[in-house]
């Protein structure tokens, strides 16, 4: 297997366990902290926008690539 292609699944599988595992932390601070419905959206929201910022920068950076 060419490495490259063997780096870009591994970090997308990486990535995503990352992003899963951090919201499942989330979950569990929600759940010890009785925030209740509203702050656990907030909580989820602030991960959200983090994962979001992450997805856009790299559209961005591959839009200015070229590929």
């Amino acid at each position: 297997m060419d490495p490259e292609i063997f780096e870009y699944w591994m970090m997308t599988g990486l990535i995503v366990a990352l992003v899963s595992f951090m919201g499942f932390i989330v979950w569990d601070l929600a759940k010890q902290s009785k925030a209740g419905r509203y702050g656990t959206f907030v909580l989820f929201f602030a991960l959200g926008l983090g994962v979001l910022g992450f997805v856009i920068k790299g559209l961005v950076i591959s839009g200015l690539q070229g590929s």
